[in-house]
């Protein structure tokens, strides 16, 4: 057993099976306390929404937290957003530009206001909409030379963000600050915007049982030796791909 750093996604993967969710929380506590593990919660939930499930589901205290599909560092627990971070991505975005290609395609629904912030514009679509919108807004984006990133997940959620910014990188960056190697990393996920968790390098990769169409075509796709499909669902499924890895006992 060694360190190294466990990244998640929360909805759907770390949450959604509380039993599971218990043994895990004891044997990353455990690991942390052992071993210097870093804990790295990496969400498309804004701070304020993180903090409510945090609450809800009495989860560990993380070491960092990606907030806002990786627009949002938050280290040690701190309420402000990491400034290397927020300068890193900030090159090349523009806010109101954005804004100003969306509010001409009215299936775009807002989403609230907790759940957008100055890197991140964020909608709801429709999945009967999608294939005909999201083409047609890239174009847009084009047109204006706008280089960003779209994401959407889970057939609803779409979020444009910068295009130096998602989890993966976030992720990336979390682990050249503290020192660890790609192989010992280890990231879950179970959606669409967890993709950038698995396509980076060579970290391993976990992808829970319950996982959505669109992460498991991903997978389907791109077939590697580093990225664990389990059968188990959420914490269920992390513990399985843990001990395929041999991370945990």
């Amino acid at each position: 057993m060694q360190s190294f750093m466990f990244v998640t996604d929360l909805d759907n993967t770390l949450v959604g099976n509380d039993a599971a969710l218990l043994e895990l929380n004891q044997n990353l506590g455990q690991h942390r306390k052992k071993y210097e593990t870093k804990i790295v919660y990496a969400t498309g939930r804004s701070l304020f929404l993180y903090q409510q499930l945090k609450r809800e589901k009495k989860l560990l205290d993380p070491d960092a937290l990606i907030a806002a599909v990786g627009t949002e560092i938050y280290i040690n627990g701190s309420q402000i957003p990491d400034t290397h971070w927020s300068e890193k991505i900030s090159a090349g975005w523009d806010e109101e530009l954005v804004l100003s290609v969306t509010g001409c395609f009215p299936e775009l629904i807002p989403q609230s206001n907790s759940e957008q912030n100055h890197f991140k514009v964020s909608f709801q679509l429709n999945e009967a909409d999608a294939a005909r919108v999201i083409p047609q807004l890239k174009l847009q984006f084009r047109r204006q030379h706008l280089d960003i990133k779209i994401l959407y997940s889970s057939g609803i959620d779409l979020d444009i963000i910068p295009v130096s910014s998602d989890k993966g990188q976030a992720m990336q960056f979390l682990r050249q600050k503290w020192g660890f190697i790609a192989e010992d990393t280890v990231a879950c996920g179970d959606s669409g915007n967890d993709i950038a968790l698995f396509a980076i390098g060579e970290e391993k990769g976990i992808i829970v049982g319950n996982a959505r169409p669109e992460l498991l075509e991903w997978h389907r796709d791109n077939p590697g030796k580093y990225c664990y499909l389990a059968k188990n669902t959420c914490a269920g499924g992390i513990i399985e791909g843990l001990k395929y890895f041999g991370l945990m006992e």
